[in-house]
């Protein structure tokens, strides 16, 4: 199918605290469009701080969807994500406005555009149990490194302390012997479905993501994210998910009194920087992203362009 015949998205991408929510909204507004999120975190409902959600005010302001569609302790996986989306983008064409998708979950936007079918595999429970206690009795760095000689392509993707998902991967590659990264290759549609205009957001350099970064979570602070965090380490047994996403995790010392809550943040923040560079790796193997100043994103006369074609 040409890629004039497909249907147009527009991709708002990029790491952390580049203001990718502020540029969807500009263009929803301006060019009729409804957001979808791609955030693997802000999924969840009662997680809105510590995900750096959009307010309110932010989601009255233009259409959202995919936002607050889970309880915390409840699994959600990137099939289930890709599934929702896809309804999402033919909802929103379907009433004449424009699909525009914005996040920082590199796995979910990537999928998307090229049309991965994930086989969403039922969890083996004898199995993960068995993985689970291995990793309580070697610790999450090995486990993490089986990972790396495995698949280090899904490696890279993944936070070596999120060990659920380090998990996952193993349990995948154990029951039916592929790894995530040739599940993924399988899984291409022949001919990516949409015809995507995507947009990167990132700073001229490292120093003015980093000081972005740092203000982002001193301003998360002061809006209350140490509740938040407190609600996830008293459910962590039951919010797995939550209990290892960045953002909550770093507080859990000073809940249990072996850190002050300032050395807390400090972790907090170059935990995110890290997440950041991981981020940018990951959207820099994309191709065809049009990169755009953070600081004065001026991407509108690339969205005429592509509307109008």
């Amino acid at each position: 199918m040409a890629a004039g015949n497909k249907q147009k998205l527009i991709v708002v991408l990029g790491p952390t605290a580049t203001g990718k929510t502020d540029l969807a909204i500009h263009l929803a507004r301006r060019f009729g469009g409804e957001i979808i999120s791609a955030d693997s975190m802000q999924i969840y409902r009662g997680l809105d701080i510590g995900t750096a959600k959009a307010t309110v005010q932010e989601q009255q302001a233009a259409p959202h969807h995919l936002i607050d569609i889970c309880d915390p302790q409840q699994r959600f996986s990137v099939a289930d994500y890709l599934t929702l989306a896809r309804e999402k983008i033919t909802e929103i064409a379907g009433r004449g406005a424009v699909p525009i998708i914005a996040g920082g979950t590199g796995l979910y936007i990537s999928s998307l555009i090229e049309g991965i079918r994930f086989l969403d595999e039922p969890a083996d429970d004898g199995l993960r149990a068995r993985l689970a206690q291995q990793a309580r009795e070697l610790g999450g760095e090995e486990m993490y490194r089986r990972l790396e000689a495995l698949d280090p392509q899904a490696a890279a993707a993944i936070h070596p302390h999120n060990e659920k998902r380090v998990l996952r991967a193993l349990e995948l590659y154990e029951k039916t012997g592929r790894t995530i990264t040739s599940q993924r290759e399988q899984s291409r549609a022949q001919e990516a479905p949409y015809n995507p205009l995507l947009l990167g957001l990132n700073f001229e350099s490292r120093e003015q993501l980093y000081q972005r970064i740092g203000l982002r979570i001193d301003r998360m602070v002061e809006q209350g994210v140490l509740e938040e965090a407190r609600r996830v380490y008293e459910n962590r047994d039951g919010w797995i998910t939550a209990a290892q996403a960045i953002g909550y995790k770093e507080f859990f010392p000073y809940f249990e009194g072996t850190a002050t809550l300032e050395a807390c943040v400090d972790k907090l923040k170059q935990a995110t920087r890290n997440y950041a560079k991981r981020q940018l790796t990951w959207f820099r193997r994309m191709e065809r992203v049009n990169w755009c100043d953070a600081l004065c994103p001026d991407a509108d006369e690339l969205v005429v362009r592509f509307l109008g074609e």
